[in-house]
C-alpha cells in the first residue's frame, strides 16, 4: 500500500495532570469537570461549581494523590499510554499512523488528529480505552473528535469505536493476570468499575428500562446493550466465566463518587466494609474499566481500600494488575483496528 492509502488510528484515554503539582492538577481537573458530560448541569453553574469550588478545594489533596502515584516515567496512565501506542506501530506497521491523545491536558486531541491530518491519511480509526461504553467518557471523545473535525472544510472518513466490553482477547489477559495470584487462597472477588451518577445512566437509556428493577443491568439485552452498567456486568461475568467462579465467589461494585447525589451501586467502599465484618479476610480486586493502572486503581484501591479493608477486619487486599503495555494488549488493539 502507497502513503496514500494510509489509516490514521487515533488511541485516547481520560488523561493526567502534566506533573503532580497543585497547579497542574487544578488545570486537569477544571477542564475534566467542566466537560458537560461530566457533570452534566448548565454551563453556569457547571463553571461556578468547578471553577469556584471543585477544583481549587480538590487540587490540594489530589495533587498529593498524584505525588504517591508519580513515578520516575511520570504518570502511569500515560506512559503505558505512550508505550502501547509504540507497540501498535510497530505491530501495524508503515501503513497506519498511530497517535496517542488524551480527552484533558496532553498530548490533546486537537494535537493529534493535527499530527494524522498533515501526514494525509486516508480515513481515521478512533479508538477510546474505555472497555465499557459510557457518555462521560467514550461519548465524550467522540463528541470531541467530530466536533473539532466539523471546523474543517473537508472530513475524512471517520469510524468511531464505541465499545470492547465483551472481546475475548481482553477478557483473557484480565484471566491471565489474575492466575499470578493462588485464587483458591482468596475469601472473596470484587469487580470494581469506575462509577457514574444514576442520573447519567437514567439520561442514556431510551427503553424506560433503567433502574426500574432490581439487577436491570445482570443481563445484557437489546433494551441495555449501551448500559454502561450492563456492559460492565457482562465483562465481569465472562472473567468470572472463564475462572470458573459461582456467583457467590464475587461481587460487581462501583468506586469514586463524587458529590452528594446516588451515584450506581453496589459502592466499593460499602462491599469490602460489609465483607471485612463479616469475616472476609484475603480479597483479590479486578479493576476492568481501566486499561491502564492509575490513580483509581493504584492509589483508591491498593491504598484507600485497602486501608479501611484492614480497619475493619480484613487482613489483604490485592488487585489484579490492569492490560497496561501487556505485549498481548498491544496485538489486541492492533488487531481491534485492522477490523474496524
Amino acid at each position: 500500500m502507497s502513503d496514500f492509502g494510509k489509516k490514521g488510528i487515533l488511541l485516547v484515554n481520560l488523561g493526567t495532570p502534566d506533573e503532580p503539582s497543585y497547579g497542574a492538577v487544578f488545570r486537569y481537573l477544571n477542564q475534566f469537570l467542566t466537560d458537560g458530560r461530566v457533570i452534566d448541569i448548565p454551563w453556569l453553574p457547571r463553571n461556578l461549581l468547578v471553577r469556584g469550588i471543585i477544583a481549587p478545594f480538590r487540587s490540594n489533596s489530589s495533587s498529593k494523590l498524584y505525588k504517591k502515584l508519580w513515578t520516575e516515567e511520570g504518570s502511569p496512565l500515560k506512559f503505558y499510554g505512550e508505550r502501547l501506542a509504540e507497540g501498535v506501530q510497530e505491530s501495524l506497521g508503515s501503513e497506519y499512523e498511530v497517535e496517542l491523545a488524551m480527552r484533558y491536558q496532553s498530548p490533546s486531541i486537537e494535537s493529534a488528529l493535527d499530527r494524522l491530518l498533515k501526514k494525509q491519511v486516508s480515513e481515521i480509526v478512533v479508538l477510546p480505552l474505555f472497555p465499557q461504553y459510557a457518555s462521560a467518557s467514550t461519548g465524550s471523545v467522540h463528541e470531541e473528535v467530530m466536533r473539532l473535525l466539523s471546523k474543517r472544510q473537508v472530513v475524512p472518513p471517520l469510524k468511531l469505536i464505541n465499545s470492547f466490553y465483551d472481546d475475548p482477547r481482553m477478557i483473557d489477559i484480565f484471566v491471565d493476570n489474575s492466575k499470578k495470584y493462588d485464587l483458591e487462597s482468596y475469601d472473596h472477588i470484587l469487580f470494581s468499575f469506575h462509577g457514574l451518577p444514576q442520573r447519567h445512566m437514567r439520561k442514556a437509556d431510551d427503553c424506560g428500562h433503567c433502574l426500574q428493577v432490581e439487577n436491570c443491568c445482570s443481563i445484557i439485552s437489546i433494551r441495555n446493550q449501551f448500559c454502561y452498567s450492563a456492559q460492565s456486568h457482562a465483562t465481569a461475568h465472562a472473567i468470572a466465566a472463564k475462572l470458573n467462579l459461582s456467583k457467590d465467589q464475587y461481587t460487581i461494585c462501583y468506586q469514586s463518587r463524587l458529590g452528594n447525589d446516588p451515584w450506581m451501586q453496589p459502592y466499593t467502599s460499602k462491599i469490602i466494609e460489609e465483607k471485612a465484618e463479616a469475616g472476609v479476610k484475603r480479597m483479590l480486586v479486578f479493576c476492568p474499566a481501566f486499561v491502564s493502572d492509575c490513580l483509581e486503581t493504584t492509589i483508591e484501591i491498593l491504598d484507600e481500600y485497602q486501608e479501611e479493608f484492614e480497619e475493619k477486619g480484613g487482613e489483604h487486599l490485592d488487585l489484579v494488575e490492569s492490560l497496561n503495555d501487556n505485549p498481548k494488549w498491544i496485538e489486541t488493539v492492533a488487531e481491534m483496528v485492522k477490523e474496524a
